[in-house]
Formats: structure tokens, sequence, C-alpha cells
């Protein structure tokens, strides 16, 4: 029987899940049939009423059942529905179970998860049977990791094919976190021997292309003198979902190079920015004040919406290759909230929609949607362009 639902959001009460279901009330098109879902029947009742104000015909937008801890919950809304999108996080504590009915079923999977153990995990569980029932899974469809893994995939088309490529991606924001951020930041500062096995594990699983290199350096502390910026390497997700569609497609060449960086303008907020994250990496190893960190911003709790119209992000590339330089950029307004439920309800309405590769497993954005997934998020509003050739 064809699905009930185009797409379905899990998680609508959350922060970034009633910021994703405003875009979708906003923008979905009107012959798109969505839901929401979660446990919680009396606050997604809550969540379908402020939408009503937005559009008042939603008002018999369908709620539905769905619980991590209800796994046949979840399997009924895997079996009708064609994209499943996910704000439910931790990832690492709530996400397998709805992964796994997306997978048994063949319907296709969104998340924000920026969890690199979670993504390892999913891969070794699930990746095979997506590829056999031709679910896409495609994780890390926030700001982690849409606007580098996109951004470079802008930036090899600007330079020649069959040739060596290589990209430095720098990262520069303003903007500030929720308490969901803050307890996966925690969580996986306090997991790194785990973090580091599942990596290892998927390693040792994943085929390797036979006839392309892909590196990614780490790097230090340096001075990027084009941008007169001092640049930290960022040891995050994003430079794992780069090198992933790297690995997957053609076009970024024989030989690609990848390194991943924030950008500041004094080298004291660099090396205090570095210290900042050690001294939270220690705390994080110590329960009793994990707890009492992530209690100081629980999850469901976020910047106000004049913080973060305040915020801004901007990712700048610069690449080489077969004897030509390019410089491109990505930016928009605020990355962790307004333009992550953007890109989270792009990418579902892309996979939905849009006329895309044959692809199936789990994959990166770059692999499922890549162009097309660009057209939208231009047409949206976020700006990707070409500041600099030679």
């Amino acid at each position: 029987m064809p699905a009930t639902h185009d797409l379905v959001l899990y998680g609508a009460t959350g922060f970034t899940g009633r910021l994703t279901a405003r875009y979708l009330a906003e923008n979905a098109p009107a012959d798109c049939r969505w839901a929401l879902a979660g446990r919680d029947k009396t606050k997604l009742t809550a969540v379908r009423a402020e939408l009503t104000a937005i559009d008042p015909a939603l008002a018999e937008l369908p709620l539905l059942h769905a619980d991590a801890a209800d796994p046949e919950s979840l399997r009924d809304l895997a079996a009708d529905t064609r994209v499943v999108i996910s704000t439910v996080g931790p990832y690492l504590r709530y996400g397998e179970p709805l992964v796994a009915a997306c997978a048994a079923a063949g319907t296709d999977y969104v998340d924000l998860s920026g969890e690199p153990e979670f993504v390892d995990r999913m891969y070794l569980a699930h990746h095979a049977t997506a590829r056999e029932t031709g679910a896409r899974l495609v994780h890390a469809c926030g700001f982690d990791s849409v606007p580098h893994d996109l951004g470079v995939l802008y930036t090899v088309e600007q330079l020649p094919e069959g040739v060596p490529l290589r990209v430095d991606g720098y990262v520069w924001s303003n903007a500030t976190f929720s308490g969901g951020t803050l307890a996966s930041v925690l969580g996986a500062f306090s997991r790194v021997p785990q973090m580091l096995a599942a990596a290892r594990e998927r390693r040792e699983a994943e085929p390797r292309p036979r006839d392309r290199r892909v590196h990614l350096p780490l790097g230090g502390i340096r001075r990027q003198g084009l941008l007169g910026r001092w640049a930290v390497p960022l040891p995050t997700i994003d430079t794992q979902i780069v090198g992933r569609s790297a690995a997957a497609l053609d076009r970024y060449g024989p030989h690609f190079t990848y390194r991943h960086a924030a950008v500041t303008g004094r080298l004291s907020l660099a090396l205090g920015g570095v210290a900042a994250v050690a001294g939270l990496f220690a705390l994080a190893q110590v329960p009793g004040v994990r707890r009492r960190l992530s209690a100081r911003l629980a999850p469901g709790q976020g910047p106000s919406e004049e913080r973060r119209a305040r915020s801004r992000f901007s990712v700048r590339f610069l690449a080489e290759g077969g004897g030509r330089r390019v410089a491109t950029e990505v930016f928009g307004g605020d990355p962790g909230y307004d333009e992550t439920a953007k890109i989270l309800a792009e990418s579902a309405l892309c996979l939905a929609f849009d006329t895309l590769p044959t692809t199936s497993g789990q994959v990166t954005p770059a692999q499922a949607m890549g162009p097309a997934l660009i057209s939208r998020l231009r047409a949206a509003g976020l700006t990707f362009r070409v500041t600099h050739t030679g």
C-alpha cells in the first residue's frame, strides 16, 4: 500500500523540532502530506496549535504516537511514511530504534546528529539492511554537516575533473547553543574510547575506493594569511562526512585532501577556545559534574528569537587543483537552530520530492542529494558563492 504520509517529524516538541515544524508549516508544498510524531499527545497538540496560527488548515495536521521505548510504534510509523525526520537526541541514547525501523521498512530517514559514534554504529548495524530495502539513511542534515559537505561539493565543482584536489574549510559563527547540543557534546566527550572503537570497527567493515585516495589531516593552530585570521583545527563530524562524500563520488578526483578549522581574529581567542574545550572535556569525565553541567541548560531550552536573529555563520573554502585556485563561501543566519531547521526540512523535502541519484544505505547529504539540495537551500536563503578564482 502507498504510504499515508510524505513526511513525519519525530520530536516536534523539542527546541529544534518546534523550529522545524514551524519551517514546514510555512514552506512545505500545499500537497505535502505531513504529520507530527512523539510520545506526548498533549505536547504535540500544543505544537499543532502554534502551527495553526501560521496556517489554519493545519488544525487537522495528524498527530502520531511514537516512542523510542516502543519499537512497534516506530515500525508502524516507518511503514506508513516516505521520509522520517528525527530531532530526538542525544541520538546515541534515543536514536537507534527509529533508524532500525526505517532501514527495515525501506523508509528514508534524516536527522541532525553530529555524534560520530552514533553515525558509525548505525552504519555497522543498519547500512546493509537499508541497502537491501532501498532506504536512504542520511545523518548530519543540519549545520552539522550540510554547509560543509555541500560547500565542499560546490567548491569541487568549480575545479577541473580527474586531478588531485585540495580544499581547506574555515568556519566562523557568533551563535550560541541549546541544552540538547550541550548534552550531545558532554556525552561524546565522556565516551572517547567507545567512539574510537566504533570508528575502528567501521574502518574495518567499510569498503574503500580502489582508485582514489582521501586524506583528512587535522593540522595545528596556524595563521591563515589570505583570510587574515587564526585557524584552529576542528575535529568534528564535518570532516568525516566530507571524507565519505569524497570516497563515494568520482568528482572529487583521484587524490582528495580536506582540512577543517574554525577561524578567529586573535591568537589569544584561538588559544582560549582550545583551553575552554579542553576544560569541558576534562569536566565531562566526572559523571556528577557532567550531570550538573547538563542541568544548567536542559534539553528543550535554547537561545531566544532575538539572540538567534543576531547570529550568523560563514564557511569559507580555499581550494586548488589542476593548476586552478578558487575561493568560495557558504553563509547564512543562525546556524544551530533557524538555519538548521531550514536545512533539515529542505533535506527531507528534497528526498521526498526531487529527482535524485539512485542511492541507498547510509549515505551523506552530498551523496544522496548534492546539487538538488544546494538549489533548494539557495532558494531558501542560504548563500553559496564563488568569491575568487585564479
